[in-house]
């Protein structure tokens, strides 16, 4: 797990020197749109820090409390971040209309615009860094955060888009592009949110998983059907239970090995934590 930690650093310090850039140049040159971005950085700041926590915590082993793990706290900790992601839509989209209301004019200059470009650039390298990371050991954790990345990344190319506009005279552009980016993040929070509130509630998994599945029982020498299959999101990663039908002329040795078969091969699909198998004689009813 420790290449988890990994990306949420990186945020952090990241993003530490991005906001300070960003809120020392705006403040400077009396530019709300930098500051403002600088302050969503610092949010960035935060919810890394939260995540880092959160991972801390989903990698702790089982323990009388939690007999199977914390891995639930991962999609806890991605629920929170999605919904500081729509605090930021929100901050974003009342900051647009409060400019475009107030038609506020900007004097730009090339550091203004080099300042935002390096942040469009900084804040897309993370978002890659988390998701490669985040996708590759499916924690939900680095894959809310990158996300937030790239919300930090759009509002910066509203600024850009808006600072280029007002330079040669269109004075709403930065509240336009501002407006169009506060809806895209609102769309990325509702995805995580619901992602996560997915987990968090123990949904069922997809059909074609469940199918998967009961191949992978099938393909186990001695298996002559399965029933009662049950798998549910505990945190991320899937708990299977399942009944299997074996021969009658079976030793109860033989039975017992190919439940523990079928056990390790269902465990070392990638979506699956946990299963608990049921060895069932066939033609035999209770």
């Amino acid at each position: 797990m420790e290449s988890a930690y990994k990306p949420l650093m990186a945020s952090i310090f990241g993003n530490i020197l991005l906001a300070i850039l960003k809120i020392a140049i705006g403040f400077i040159y009396s530019s709300l749109a930098l500051m403002s971005d600088g302050v969503h950085s610092l949010s960035d700041v935060i919810t890394s820090i939260i995540g880092y926590f959160g991972v801390k915590i989903a990698s702790k082993p089982a323990d009388k409390s939690h007999p199977f793990g914390h891995s639930r706290f991962e999609p806890l900790f991605a629920f929170f971040i999605g919904m500081a992601l729509f605090l930021v839509a929100y901050e974003i989209g009342r900051d647009s209309l409060e400019r475009m209301l107030s038609s506020y004019v900007l004097e730009v200059n090339a550091l203004m615009l080099g300042v935002t470009v390096v942040s469009i650039l900084s804040k897309e390298a993370m978002t890659r860094y988390s998701l490669k990371v985040g996708r590759k050991l499916n924690n939900q954790i680095l894959i809310a955060d990158a996300y937030h990345h790239r919300s930090d990344a759009l509002s910066s190319v509203a600024v850009l888009i808006g600072l280029l506009l007002q330079k040669f005279g269109f004075s709403y552009g930065d509240a336009l592009a501002g407006f169009m980016v506060a809806l895209l993040i609102g769309k990325v929070a509702v995805e995580v949110v619901l992602k996560n509130v997915s987990y968090l509630t123990g949904t069922s998994p997809a059909f074609e998983l469940c199918e998967r599945i009961k191949e992978t029982t099938l393909s186990v020498k001695g298996v002559e059907g399965v029933h009662d299959l049950r798998a549910h999101y505990v945190g991320p990663k899937l708990h299977v239970e399942l009944h299997i039908e074996v021969s009658p002329k079976l030793t109860l040795k033989e039975a017992h090995d190919i439940s523990e078969e079928v056990k390790n091969r269902i465990e070392n699909l990638d979506e699956v934590e946990i299963a608990f198998v049921h060895v069932d004689i066939k033609g035999v009813t209770d």
